[in-house]
């Protein structure tokens, strides 16, 4: 998933948050409507803004904050049942659950795990090489994954399986052998595979389909080409940058391949439910792929892979009766991209961007657009939900970079990349750094520091060699 998983904060201190959103909410709710905005437009700003601030300041988990937005709206008369629940119809949100689903197909088999150490048994005779090799193993899976914590589940017990055979350990210096960079790395990759491929995040598609409303149409092989020079310049700098600043005490692992030989000895031979789930995502991928050439449904290939799976038993015995966080991303992004898309239908988007464009006027296009693109990085500081922030803020700023004559198929791409890019800007900044964060092998305020020298490295390679290479195939 994307950030949607906070503990909320507790205690009185949580009454106190709960009060003061719904008290501003309530007194926007019933301000008359600035001039040449719908009162209706209005109203349901206020709601949605209460339901985004519940997530920001982490009052609630976020699929409770979309259900009292989305009773909200309807209750309050804002919204017909029809327009606030329309996005449970939406096919693409099938697609992210489906394939949400299917990678826990993934997991269970050990397919992931075997993957790691293979890459490892050929990279990882130094420091530096091993992190290659993680980030090089979550880029590879990162298409067949919709949700980037679910890739965390697979590349974190690899890397503590490594730190501890080279001793080093969490909560002590020994964390400084190796540890520390390792487990930065790997937090630091899983923003560049969000950013590569459409499937790779939760969000992703959404925003690909908020993109199709400004005419600029996404598929799966346009968003990979688009990402893929930006994503693969990155990857070359991050572990080596990390490397020189974080100074691992060990830079040579020549027993590393030794340690995955022993793993994947201990894993035998491919499995037979492995080979299936293989079979099965590769071709699913191939069909994501040649979805615009054979004109087949992405939402329909995932729902027939996870009936193979199903079929074949290579999908986990009760698997769907265990699988709350599925029913929880359809919800909650169901119903944040029902009030998203309503506030766009309703002309407030149009009405607020007109009044950030009048405040860029003048500004060259190119000015713009670089200024957007560092707002938008700079404010997920506020936000613990990747998805969240995409939903409140993508029709913004599109909106305003379309009036300020900034291509759109340029802005589209370089906000969605954004919104996986800026994933380790801070701890909370995605649920994928959860496991990460939670290791003892750093602070949070290693995150602020690395995490946000990260970010900052990937969104000067996105605006500079990414937005050089959008503009010749966008």
């Amino acid at each position: 998933m994307s950030g949607q998983t906070q503990t909320p904060v507790p205690g009185r201190g949580r009454a106190l948050k709960l009060a003061l959103i719904f008290f501003c909410s309530a007194a926007l709710f019933f301000t008359p409507a600035p001039a040449g905005l719908e009162p209706r437009a209005w109203a349901l700003f206020a709601i949605f803004i209460g339901t985004i601030a519940l997530v920001v300041v982490n009052v609630v988990p976020v699929v409770l904050a979309a259900l009292i937005g989305a009773a909200a709206a309807v209750l309050t008369g804002t919204l017909t049942g029809k327009e606030a629940f329309a996005g449970f119809s939406e096919d693409f949100i099938l697609l992210i659950v489906a394939a949400f689903l299917v990678s826990r197909a993934m997991l269970e088999s050990g397919l992931g795990a075997r993957i790691a150490w293979l890459i490892i048994l050929r990279l990882g005779r130094s420091t530096l090489g091993l992190a290659y090799s993680m980030v090089i193993t979550d880029l590879l899976i990162g298409g067949a994954f919709p949700s980037n914590t679910a890739r965390s589940g697979v590349l974190f017990p690899v890397l503590r399986a490594i730190c501890e055979n080279q001793r080093s350990l969490p909560g002590d210096e020994s964390k400084n052998r190796i540890g520390r960079y390792l487990m930065m790395t790997s937090m630091a990759g899983l923003s560049l595979s969000s950013s590569l491929w459409v499937t790779a995040m939760a969000a992703n598609l959404g925003g690909a389909k908020l993109a199709g409303e400004y005419g600029v149409t996404i598929t799966f092989m346009s968003w990979a080409f688009a990402a893929s020079v930006p994503v693969l310049v990155a990857t070359a700098i991050v572990p080596w940058l990390l490397m020189r600043v974080l100074k691992p005490e060990v830079r040579n692992t020549p027993d590393a391949p030794q340690q995955a030989k022993a793993a994947l000895a201990a894993l035998g031979p491919m499995k037979r439910l492995e080979v299936i789930t293989a079979v099965v995502f590769v071709a699913m991928v191939a069909l994501w792929a040649l979805s615009g050439v054979l004109k087949v449904d992405r939402t329909a290939v995932a729902f027939a892979g996870l009936a193979v799976l199903v079929l074949t038993g290579a999908y986990p015995k009760g698997g769907f009766k265990k699988e709350g966080d599925a029913l929880e991303i359809w919800l909650w992004f169901a119903l944040l991209f029902s009030l998203s898309t309503q506030l766009n239908t309703l002309g407030f988007m149009k009405w607020l961007g007109a009044g950030i464009a009048t405040a860029t006027a003048g500004l060259p296009p190119p000015l713009v657009y670089v200024l957007l693109t560092l707002a938008y990085v700079a404010i997920h500081y506020f936000f613990v939900s990747q998805s969240a922030h995409l939903l409140a803020l993508m029709g913004v700023f599109m909106t305003v970079a379309v009036a300020a004559k900034v291509s759109p198929a340029l802005m589209a791409y370089q906000l969605l990349f954004a919104t996986n890019y800026f994933s380790c800007l801070t701890p909370q900044g995605s649920s994928a750094n959860v496991l990460f964060v939670g290791s003892g092998y750093f602070t949070t305020g290693d995150v602020y520091r690395y995490g946000g020298l990260v970010t900052a490295v990937n969104t000067v390679v996105f605006l500079t060699v990414g937005s050089l290479w959008l503009s010749l195939v966008a």
